[in-house]
């Protein structure tokens, strides 16, 4: 079985050498617009999302990522009968890598912007992804800061990602997105 990873970076640091590193170990790359077309033009094979589900991105890309074949192939259970009957079934395929970082909003929220711009800058997909990934982090590994990749990349490279590597990763995802929506909620109670 093919081996998957998704990434979709506001912060592309890194995220070049990072795709080749995942490619060079045979993974398929699936990325949204900006993050494709970065990867594409550095010579790295990659997959749309809207390709990859048949489905557009829309709303001018509010939703790019909120699938079924997105986050069935990152909840399913690997050694669960059912959820491998139900994958099949629907076409959905297991994806191992979640590499995602979200919108600038703590950078946008400091700038003298109109609330509108602002509240575009909130991210939706990318903290469903990043916690989708970290409940299922017996089988996903979640990458959320570029400061990740070298290591992640030499224990990949030694052989697989550990389960406590994976449950590591797991609890700082979802550090990230805590402190995302407590900045956002802050903001909020501010602004309205």
């Amino acid at each position: 079985m093919k081996k998957l990873a998704l990434i979709s970076v506001s912060d592309k640091t890194g995220i070049v050498e990072f795709a080749r590193d995942l490619s060079s170990l045979e993974y398929e790359i699936l990325a949204t617009g900006n993050t494709a077309k970065l990867l594409i033009q550095n010579g790295i094979e990659c997959t749309e999302i809207s390709d990859f589900t048949n489905f557009p991105e829309i709303f001018s890309g509010r939703v790019k990522t909120l699938q079924p074949r997105i986050f069935g192939g990152i909840l399913m259970r690997r050694d669960n009968e059912s959820d491998k009957s139900e994958a099949e079934k629907n076409g959905i395929v297991p994806i191992d890598i979640i590499c995602v970082n979200l919108y600038p909003f703590p950078k946008v929220v400091e700038e003298d912007l109109p609330l509108e711009v602002k509240i575009e800058n909130i991210d939706i997909g990318g903290p469903s992804l990043i916690r989708a990934a970290s409940k299922n982090y017996k089988y996903v590994s979640v990458l959320t800061d570029p400061s990740q990749y070298a290591d992640f990349t030499a224990e990949l490279k030694d052989g697989g990602i550990s389960h406590t590597t994976r449950q590591a990763l797991a609890s700082a995802a979802f550090s990230y997105t805590s402190f995302y929506d407590t900045l956002i909620a802050n903001f909020l109670e501010k602004a309205f």
